[in-house]
C-alpha cells in the first residue's frame, strides 16, 4: 500500500511526528496493512488529546477501519477515539479497538479450507469446518464488552511497564456464535478435565517468545457463557478483530477472547504457560492491588471486569454554561452483575446526584445514562461519575495500584470551567 500525505513548505512539530510515524509503519512487516491519516491536523488533532511521555498520539488507518488511535505497530494496537462512545452503546466494528500479543499473525485467510480443532481429553476430537459450526446448534447472540486488561494504564501513578494506554481499548457490540459448551459437548469432555485451552493463529516472531494461549477452567467453558463467534453487529468479524471467529468470554477481559481461534484443547492439569501463569496476573487479595512501588506476595490471573464509568458528552477543558441546562451522558458497566446505578457530582465530589439508567442491552453490555444538571456559579469545577452493580460493588475514589497496570477503574474525574 503506498503512503501519501499533504506536504507543506514549513515543516512542524506535526509534521516531524506524522513523518517518524511514517517510518515506523513502512519498517514493520504491516506496511502492507497500515497507513498513516494524509490529513497531519486530523492526525494529531482529532485523536484523543491525551498525551503520554511519548507525545501525542497520531491516528492510521488500518483496512476495515476508520482512523484510530495508534499505540503500537508491531504487533497492532489501534484505540477507539474517545468521542466515538458518545455516539452510542454499541462501538461501530470500524471504529472498534485492534490488540494482537504477537506480531507474526496472518493477513489471509481462507474460510473455505479453516478448521477448527477440538483436541486433549475428550471423547471424539474434532475438525470443525465454520458450516459445520455455524450449524452445529442455534446460534445465540450476547451484547457484550471487550476490555483491554490494561486499558487506562497510561494514568496509573506512579507508572507502569506496558503500552501506555488511554481509555480507548474497550468496545461494545452484539455477538452472535455458537456455546463454547455445545463444541465441547459433541467433542464429549472427560471426568478427568480441569482446564480448557485456547489458540489462534498469530505466532511469535521469535522461537523464544512464548505462544499465545488462554485457558478457562471447565466449570467456566461449560456453564454456557463463553461462546465461539463469527459475526459481530450483523456481519461477519472484521479481519483484525478475529476473522472468521474468535472466542467470546462476556464480563472478562479481553485477554480471554482469542483472535482467528484455531485449536481448542481440554487438559488435566493447570495450564502453566506464559499467558497464564506469569502474564496478566493481578495481586491475590480483595481489592487486586498492592502499594505503588511494590509487588505481591502471591497473584492470580486475571479475570472480571470490574464495575466502571465515563462520562463521554464533556471532555477535559470544556466551557461548559452558567445556569442553562445542561445534558451530562456517559457510559458504565461491570462484569455481569450489571449496573444498577450510577451518581454524578457536579463539585467535585462534594454532592451525588443519580443518573438516569439507559436501555438494558445486557448485564455484559455498556449501559447509557444521562443526568440533566445546571450550574450555579462561575469557575473551575470537576465533575466525577461513580457506578454501582447489583452485587454491591462500586468505583474507588482513590485509584488501585498494581505492577501489571491493570482493571483500572477509579472514579473518573474531568475538569471543566463554568462560564
Amino acid at each position: 500500500m503506498k503512503f501519501s500525505f499533504m506536504e507543506n513548505s514549513h515543516p512542524s512539530r506535526r509534521r516531524v511526528l506524522r513523518d517518524a510515524l511514517t517510518l515506523a509503519v513502512a519498517a514493520s512487516p504491516l506496511a502492507s496493512l497500515a497507513k498513516a491519516v494524509s490529513d497531519p491536523q486530523e492526525a494529531t488533532s482529532s485523536a484523543d488529546d491525551v498525551t503520554f511521555a511519548a507525545g501525542p498520539r497520531p491516528l492510521v488507518q488500518y483496512p476495515q477501519k476508520r482512523p484510530l488511535t495508534l499505540v503500537t505497530t508491531r504487533p497492532p494496537h489501534l484505540e477507539t477515539p474517545f468521542s466515538v462512545f458518545d455516539q452510542g452503546p454499541i462501538t461501530p466494528n470500524d471504529a472498534f479497538f485492534v490488540r494482537y500479543h504477537l506480531a507474526n499473525f496472518p493477513t489471509r485467510i481462507d474460510p473455505d479450507s479453516y478448521r477448527l480443532t477440538i483436541k486433549g481429553s475428550v471423547n471424539t476430537p474434532l475438525s470443525l469446518s465454520l458450516a459445520e459450526l455455524k450449524t452445529l446448534t442455534d446460534p445465540v447472540e450476547v451484547v457484550a464488552v471487550n476490555q483491554c486488561s490494561g486499558n487506562s494504564r497510561g494514568f496509573f501513578m506512579p507508572r507502569v511497564f506496558g503500552a501506555q494506554l488511554g481509555n480507548g481499548s474497550m468496545g461494545n457490540a452484539r455477538w452472535v456464535g455458537v456455546p463454547l459448551k455445545a463444541v465441547l459437548e459433541k467433542a464429549g469432555v472427560k471426568a478427568e478435565a480441569r482446564q480448557v485451552t485456547f489458540r489462534g493463529l498469530d505466532k511469535p516472531v521469535l522461537s523464544s517468545t512464548p505462544e499465545f494461549i488462554k485457558a478457562l477452567d471447565i466449570s467456566h467453558a461449560m456453564d454456557g457463557e463463553p461462546m465461539i463467534a463469527w459475526s459481530m453487529n450483523g456481519t461477519d468479524l472484521p479481519f483484525l478483530n478475529g476473522y472468521p471467529i474468535r472466542l467470546v468470554v462476556p464480563g472478562y477481559f479481553g485477554t480471554y477472547w482469542v483472535k482467528h481461534l484455531s485449536e481448542i484443547e481440554v487438559i488435566e492439569q493447570i495450564d502453566d504457560g506464559f499467558f497464564m501463569a506469569k502474564g496478566y496476573r493481578v495481586p491475590d487479595n480483595d481489592c487486586f492491588c498492592v502499594a505503588p512501588g511494590t509487588t505481591a506476595a502471591k497473584t492470580q490471573p486475571i479475570s472480571k471486569l470490574p464495575v466502571r464509568s465515563f462520562i463521554t458528552s464533556v471532555k477535559h477543558g470544556d466551557v461548559l454554561p452558567l445556569k442553562e441546562q445542561v445534558v451530562l451522558k456517559g457510559i458504565a458497566f461491570d462484569g455481569g452483575a450489571g449496573v444498577n446505578k450510577v451518581e454524578v457530582s457536579i463539585d467535585g465530589g462534594k454532592r451525588w446526584l443519580e443518573a438516569q439508567l439507559g436501555q438494558d442491552l445486557g448485564r455484559f453490555s455498556f449501559r447509557e445514562w444521562t443526568l440533566a444538571i445546571a450550574f450555579a456559579s462561575k469557575g473551575a469545577t470537576q465533575l466525577m461519575v461513580r457506578a454501582n452493580n447489583r452485587a454491591g460493588e462500586t468505583q474507588p475514589l482513590r485509584a488501585d495500584w498494581n505492577p501489571g497496570g491493570y482493571r483500572r477503574h477509579v472514579v473518573e474525574t474531568t475538569h471543566v470551567t463554568v462560564a
